[in-house]
């Protein structure tokens, strides 16, 4: 969970002081505009990477490593431009870099590593000059600066496939609930009945009844 306490001064609503962690913040007016470090990382946070963090534009440092983050990384943080610190990893994010990516040119330090991303990395701006360290533990990436490329197919091949796969993951899902939907109504329709008429729960069983009859005088014949 994340541990935030805060206290606002009623005479200026807008003067709020902010603790993080220990770290206390002073904040004044604009209080997003002002925000240039966010730090929330091993709290446990779960679900996905909101498209509000555009919104955070003095933005210099975001860390979220070291949680349960799903779902792609959102094309919106693009916008932060003048973010020089990422830093994702350990969580279980999945999908394709996006190559928007390549327009933060003011990123200097990115962190990827430990997730489920899969496809080429992105290779416009600076994104050559991030180290190996930034992407390890995806084993579905490829392309530079990894040391090799892990399959005979090309990178648009291989960015192809993860959509694919992403998109039969969620096919397999909804197959798999229609098919326990099914299943649940069709029991219900045949037992249901049975439960409910008792005309039909008799002709039901007096079937069951003629049918090991005629099992048993075929066995013994």
């Amino acid at each position: 969970m994340i541990n935030l306490t805060y206290s606002v001064d009623l005479f200026d609503p807008m003067h709020i002081d902010l603790n993080v962690k220990g770290v206390e913040y002073e904040y004044i007016d604009n209080i997003i505009g002002l925000i240039k470090k966010f730090d929330l990382s091993s709290n446990n946070l779960s679900g996905e990477i909101p498209e509000e963090m555009k919104n955070l534009m003095a933005l210099g440092s975001l860390n979220l490593s070291h949680n349960h983050l799903t779902r792609k990384i959102p094309e919106g943080i693009r916008g932060l431009h003048k973010l020089e610190a990422l830093d994702l990893s350990s969580n279980n994010l999945w999908g394709l870099i996006p190559s928007s990516m390549t327009s933060m040119t003011a990123l200097r330090k990115l962190n990827l590593s430990f997730n489920n991303l899969s496809g080429p990395i992105p290779s416009a701006n600076q994104f050559p000059t991030f180290d190996s360290t930034s992407f390890e533990g995806n084993s579905r990436l490829c392309g530079p600066p990894l040391p090799t490329l892990r399959s005979s197919a090309s990178p648009n091949d291989l960015a192809v496939k993860a959509e694919e796969d992403e998109e039969d993951k969620y096919g397999k899902l909804w197959f798999y609930a229609s098919t326990s939907l099914g299943f649940i109504v069709g029991y219900w329709v045949v037992f249901g009945s049975l439960v409910i008429k008792r005309s039909w729960r008799h002709a039901y069983f007096q079937f069951l009844d003629n049918m090991k009859d005629k099992l048993c005088f075929c066995f013994w014949k």
